[in-house]
């Protein structure tokens, strides 16, 4: 059975995954106009009116802190050592080329997240890649099947590995019993789960901005303190990502190869673009501009900001240090905490497990936020259902911080391979609603209108969206 969910997980990430996430961030670039490239800025501007909410959803800032607390994890400082390690500082270059292809994928995703959500029996906003399947492609079953996989993943298995690399980084740091972490962990997380969606999103945007500005404080720091060296690691990064640092020692083609499989891997596991978690979170937001698309540039500013930013972060905290050393046994947390230790002194290592711990607490909440989206997709509407699952769930995040199962693991990446497969043939085909939301509201920017949704002229979509969600919007 092991060899079987080993297999299956390389034949996903290995390949099958790689040339599909980026082929269809490649289509969605092409068909969108390169969107994240020429309207980078306006990803800002729609960020400046994002904390608008009301009693249905929660902000787009809220939307983007969610998501941003799921997508910025402990990979953001493990994996992209380990993308050093076995690919080279070129792997980096092409972590970077996947997250601006991601950028078009997450757009398209979160664009269809918003159009297709509905409300819960509180009032609330849900909605997600099983949503958009149900009622943009008539396909319930693909939304069963898509739900089932991300409660596989998201909803049980990654939250025991979040809990395992926060107890494993404090036990490490401050020798604290792992018992005693597991129990505050579960306490921490049923206090916020408990509290609903609101709660959950209220969390993540008083976390998530103070966690990734503390970790881009110090990799300032570092960065300033070794400028010198800046133009040399820029230099490298690109000659390791084409094979010129190899080429006199020979191997060039293997060389690129794996730079290419290492960054892209590891950048696709980072901001997951594409995968159909984060369209989760987006459905939840009460837009500003009042517009599917607004949402859309919300999410690429969070793809822009795990892989682009804070993990770039990570690899200026280790080049700059001196501790990296190619094909190194010395690899993935240990790696960046010596890093940093060799930068700032000993308090480096307590810096990067309290790091961890914020990076991997908020990714088990907003885990667990997707999981009841989809959990209320599959109709277990009921309290008791819902309160039966909590419970499931912190017994994982407990389960994860005693044990190390690297089977049960690699059976949550093959879920998530398998969720994001089905995620990527619905946006595919449901890719000519994305473009034609996407003209509408760069008509109406252009014309300095307001962006605003009218379902009135969308009369072949109006039968697939819940009544009450858009009725109310008619442009100026």
């Amino acid at each position: 059975m092991t060899d079987l969910i080993n297999l299956l997980n390389d034949l996903l990430w290995g390949s099958i995954l790689v040339y599909l996430l980026v082929g269809v961030g490649i289509y969605f670039t092409i068909r969108l106009g390169f969107i994240q490239v020429r309207h980078f800025g306006h990803m800002f501007s729609v960020l400046k009116n994002s904390r608008k909410d009301d009693s249905s959803g929660i902000s787009s800032f809220q939307a983007l802190c969610t998501s941003l607390a799921a997508r910025v994890g402990t990979g953001n400082m493990a994996g992209v050592a380990v993308a050093l390690t076995a690919g080279g500082p070129g792997a980096i270059f092409w972590m970077w080329v996947t997250a601006m292809l991601g950028m078009a994928t997450a757009y398209a995703e979160s664009t269809l997240a918003q159009l297709y959500k509905t409300r819960d029996k509180s009032g609330a906003f849900r909605g997600g890649p099983a949503y958009y399947m149900e009622k943009g492609l008539g396909m319930r079953w693909m939304g069963v099947i898509f739900s089932i996989f991300l409660l596989i993943a998201f909803g049980l298995v990654f939250n025991a590995v979040q809990a395992n690399s926060i107890t494993n980084a404090i036990h490490t740091a401050f020798h604290i019993d792992e018992k005693f972490i597991g129990i505050g962990i579960v306490i921490l997380a049923g206090f916020v789960i408990f509290g609903g969606i609101r709660k959950i999103a209220r969390t993540a945007e008083i976390i998530v901005p103070f966690m990734a500005l503390a970790y881009l404080a110090i990799a300032l720091f570092v960065m300033f303190s070794n400028i010198e060296k800046l133009p040399d690691i820029i230099a490298l990064i690109i000659k390791s990502a084409f094979g010129f640092q190899q080429a006199a020692a020979g191997g060039v083609g293997y060389a690129i190869a794996q730079a290419m499989i290492n960054g892209v891997k590891r950048g696709l596991f980072s901001n997951e673009g594409g995968m159909g978690s984060a369209p989760n979170a987006a459905a939840t937001a009460t837009p500003y501009p009042p517009h599917p698309a607004s949402q859309g540039y919300v999410q690429m500013l969070g793809v822009f900001t795990d892989t682009i930013v804070i993990c770039s972060a990570t690899v200026a905290i280790i080049l700059m240090s001196g501790e990296y050393v190619p094909h190194s046994e010395i690899t993935g947390i240990e790696l960046t905490q010596r890093a940093l230790s060799a930068q700032v002194g000993g308090w480096g290592g307590t810096f990067i497990a309290l790091a961890i711990f914020f990076f991997a607490f908020t990714s088990i909440i907003a885990n667990y936020s997707y999981a009841e989206t989809n959990l209320i997709f599959l109709e277990q509407r009921n309290k008791k259902g819902l309160i039966l699952f909590r419970i499931i769930f912190l017994g994982m995040v407990m389960f994860g911080s005693l044990a190390n199962l690297p089977t049960v693991w690699s059976m949550a990446d093959v879920s998530m391979g398998l969720m994001a497969i089905v995620n990527l043939v619905a946006i595919i085909l449901l890719s000519g609603i994305v473009v034609k939301l996407t003209k509408d509201y760069n008509q109406q920017l252009k014309a300095g209108k307001l962006p605003t949704f009218d379902v009135n002229d969308y009369p072949e979509l109006k039968a697939q969206l819940e009544e009450g969600i858009w009725d109310q919007n008619k442009k100026a």
